[in-house]
């Protein structure tokens, strides 16, 4: 509860003296008429009520506070508040080619990949994020959503051969990521692509569709994934049966580079599970939310409520004056 006009409650300082003056006024009251015996007066009037005279001066005191309250302003907050957030429009860009099987990552990269992106996913608030995922080709597997439940779900169904084309078109899935920022009206906007190989395939190439992105004003984190040196990935072979078969690293780094360096990002070297996830969790420091918070409260002015009261009270002293407390002059 708050007052709107305070300074009205400076009057109460004078409710003491009221007090004090109102009984040195009834200590020098005098009878205008004088009576040799009472007695039968007070057998007139019913039984203990002259004991309660005083609570009409009890009355009156409450209603000059009440009525100082009143014009204090109370108000009353109903406690709802309308918070408006604005965080950061990130779009999570993953490489889902045939290398991603590659077991140097434990159980494999794309699994290390996705477990990481989901925890990065549990880890934020108030930003909306997006999942492209790219082969040969380029798709938005999810557009931009604050629905983590959703997102997480769309995620877990990610899977090495969901895009029929094999290949690394980094520039096609650099450029559906930008394509799918390209409204938004968040302050910060960012894509974090990982891949573990060279643009390969697309009509579009790294660096022009990170020219695009730096026009735009998109930030890039870029991710190399894989050991250096071999791999192995199991194969299912349909004379051997499963077994494993060793790839070589092939991974452009100098392109990945130089694309987060053209957009003010960064680019990091994953080997393993765990420095893929310190990765991450480096970007979600150097990506904080930023939020705008503006809350409004709706305040309830309480004046009509003690009003009411100050007159409902003076509606009982004039009919105890009239009535039961009636002077006889």
């Amino acid at each position: 509860m708050r007052f709107a006009s305070s300074l009205f409650l400076l009057l109460l300082v004078f409710v003491p003296l009221l007090i004090k003056y109102m009984r040195e006024q009834h200590a020098k009251k005098r009878g205008t008429l004088r009576f040799s015996n009472v007695q039968r007066l007070r057998q007139a009037l019913p039984v203990g009520l002259a004991r309660y005279y005083g609570i009409l001066s009890v009355m009156r005191l409450v209603m000059i506070v009440l009525l100082i309250v009143a014009l204090a302003r109370p108000q009353s907050s109903k406690g709802d508040e309308s918070i408006t957030t604005e965080g950061i429009d990130i779009i999570l860009t993953l490489d889902v080619s045939g290398s991603m099987q590659a077991e140097d990552f434990d159980p494999n990269r794309l699994e290390a990949a996705k477990k990481v992106a989901a925890d990065f996913i549990h880890g934020r608030k108030n930003d909306r994020i997006g999942l492209v995922v790219f082969a040969g080709h380029s798709v938005t597997q999810a557009p931009l959503t604050l629905d983590y439940e959703v997102l997480l779900n769309l995620l877990e169904k990610i899977h090495i051969g969901m895009l029929q084309e094999d290949g690394t078109a980094i520039g096609m899935a650099i450029a559906n990521s930008v394509n799918r920022l390209r409204q938004s009206e968040a302050k910060s906007k960012v894509i974090i692509l990982l891949t573990d190989g060279v643009n390969n395939c697309g009509e579009i190439d790294p660096l022009t569709a990170a020219n695009l992105a730096k026009a735009m004003g998109l930030k890039m984190y870029t991710i190399g994934a894989g050991s250096k040196g071999r791999a192995y990935v199991t194969t299912n072979d349909p004379i051997f049966g499963k077994r494993r078969v060793p790839i070589q690293a092939d991974l452009d780094e100098e392109t990945l580079q130089k694309v987060a360096e053209m957009t003010g990002g960064k680019y990091f070297r994953a080997t393993d599970a765990e420095s893929l996830a310190q990765i991450y969790e480096e970007i979600e420091q150097l990506e904080k939310t930023q939020i705008d918070v503006k809350q409004y409260k709706e305040y309830v002015e309480l004046f009509p409520y003690l009003a009411y009261t100050v007159f409902g009270l003076l509606c009982v002293e004039i009919v105890l004056t009239s009535t039961r407390f009636r002077k006889i002059p």
